[in-house]
């Protein structure tokens, strides 16, 4: 994401009312550092804000640098980790266990010279050897460390080991019940959040986890899933914190009507799509197919549902009462009981949408509106080229053919180019590769969802690219009525930002990168 884009997401975040935010890993980039530290100034404050953390290697420049992006938060945190495993140890680090304990000693030491909140990792944890394990949580606590993080670096534990080694570390490490016991899991078996409320059960009291279950390979333990699991099933968990089975207080802070809209956004920012079986936030989470099921439900929704549907913020009902003449006013106050919070420019652009919308559909939704305001509010600051317009011709007989015309904003000119291809969106790409000059480009991946049913629903489309010069790949989204022209502008938001980044250093790799 880019910075504008994650600065939206930790908003979010807040009003979701985690925690913590880890905002990102500030060694990586230019602008990872700026991302890092624009999410401390403006989320990290205010009367109840989250802490804000940033990763570092266990290197004393990374440390350094992830000091100065989180110092304007009101509750600052650095998360150093070093790997423990032998394969990591052997393979990735070439260093001894003797070498590896004095690493944390010194760099969590280091780390607790900037701030009084940091947070250690032993990577690959639940392949490390568990006596050793325990050596370096000891060490990192005896040198300042307040939360202690046990990761599955590679989604290779059980819920039933997870318990155990959370078991066994509270049962051997010095100085344990003086600190945070988290967890950090993947999804590659597929029992990244089974593992975590296995954890939790075992001590766990911080849980790293994603919105949509995001992330490296199969992903994170999802979040949504995580607090509504605490939510539905209190009465189970509540022995576990101390508390009475019937307990009514909350299990976690987040607020769970905020769920849906969190999700929506992290999927339009990030451009990865829901499943539509995902739980808690997939599009059929709560519907039921089934006429065993529809006639339970129609006489009593607990005879198959667990949870309420407006619980996690989903509304049914989800038409408003605009149109095409409904002005400004109605609109930013529709917004804000929806719980957006736009600029003014923002405002502007989302609006003119809202109102060439209004012209094309007799009914908007809440869906719909996400949908614009989501896509105008990215990435304005990139926006090298614009589609000024397009016309596409195919059928049956004929050649796939588009003519685009795009302006550039840096020459403050048009171009138009014809194009033919193996359809009207190959054609409409390979226009655009003509006025940009991105043959170098490789579509990976294109996929069409549509935002609410009726003939005349919005179509969202995502596309993934890679520049084939530097192997980076860039996500680009955009939605509208016709999918042809939804499918240019989603293919040209990626192309503006694979050119402005082209020519940028490569960011560096928390995990790949050797210390």
């Amino acid at each position: 994401m880019t910075r504008e884009e994650k600065l939206m997401v930790a908003k979010q975040l807040g009003k979701l009312g985690v925690d913590i935010i880890e905002a990102g890993f500030p060694i990586a980039s230019q602008g990872d550092f700026e991302a890092v530290q624009e999410i401390a100034t403006v989320v990290g404050q205010g009367g109840n804000p989250p802490i804000i953390c940033g990763l570092a290697r266990a290197l004393k420049k990374d440390i350094d640098v992830c000091a100065n992006a989180v110092a304007p938060a009101r509750f600052p945190r650095i998360h150093t980790f070093i790997a423990t495993s032998d394969i990591h140890m052997k393979h990735k680090l070439k260093k001894s266990r003797e070498q590896v304990l004095e690493i944390t000693r010194e760099m969590v030491t280091h780390a607790r010279s900037h701030v009084d909140d940091v947070e250690f990792s032993a990577e690959d944890a639940l392949r490390s050897d568990y006596d050793f394990l325990s050596k370096v949580y000891s060490v990192a606590i005896e040198a300042g460390a307040t939360t202690i993080n046990v990761p599955d670096t590679v989604g290779y534990t059980t819920p039933k080991e997870f318990m155990g080694l959370m078991h066994h570390l509270r049962g051997t490490v010095r100085g344990i019940d003086k600190v945070t016991i988290s967890v950090h899991g993947h999804d590659d078996l597929g029992m990244a959040v089974a593992n975590f409320m296995s954890a939790i059960e075992g001590g766990a009291r911080q849980v790293e986890c994603t919105i949509n279950g995001i992330g490296e390979r199969a992903g994170n333990a999802a979040l949504e899933e995580i607090v509504m699991a605490l939510h539905v099933r209190k009465a189970y968990y509540n022995p576990s914190f101390d508390r009475p089975v019937l307990s009514e207080t909350a299990l976690t802070n987040i607020k769970t009507k905020e769920i849906v809209k969190s999700s929506k956004l992290v999927s339009s920012m990030t451009g990865m799509m829901v499943q539509a079986n995902k739980a808690i936030v997939g599009a059929n989470a709560f519907s039921h197919e089934s006429g065993i099921h529809q006639d339970g439900v129609l006489k009593n929704k607990e005879t198959y549902e667990i949870m309420d549907a407006e619980l996690v913020g989903l509304h049914q009902d989800t038409s408003l009462v605009l149109g095409k003449h409904s002005g400004r006013h109605a609109f930013r106050s529709r917004l804000q009981e929806t719980g957006y919070s736009l600029t003014d420019d923002e405002l502007n652009r989302a609006f003119l949408r809202f109102k060439d919308l209004a012209d094309k559909k007799k009914e908007i939704t809440s869906l719909d509106l996400a949908s614009i305001v989501n896509d105008e509010i990215r990435d304005v600051n990139i926006r090298r080229y614009e589609l000024v317009g397009m016309q596409v011709a195919a059928g049956t007989t004929n050649k796939p053919t588009a003519t685009v015309t795009l302006y550039d904003t840096d020459l403050e000119k048009e171009g138009c180019v014809a194009a033919i291809g193996t359809g009207p969106v190959d054609a409409a790409y390979k226009a655009i590769d003509d006025i940009v000059g991105t043959r170098s480009t490789k579509l990976l991946e294109y996929s069409v969802a549509s935002v609410t049913a009726g003939i005349d629903a919005l179509g969202e489309v995502t596309v993934r690219v890679q520049d084939e010069l530097s192997k980076r790949e860039y996500i680009g989204k955009a939605a509208d009525t016709d999918v042809i022209h939804a499918s240019a502008e989603a293919y040209l938001h990626a192309v503006n930002r694979l050119l402005s980044n082209r020519g940028q250093p490569d960011k560096a790799h928390p995990q790949k990168d050797v210390v």
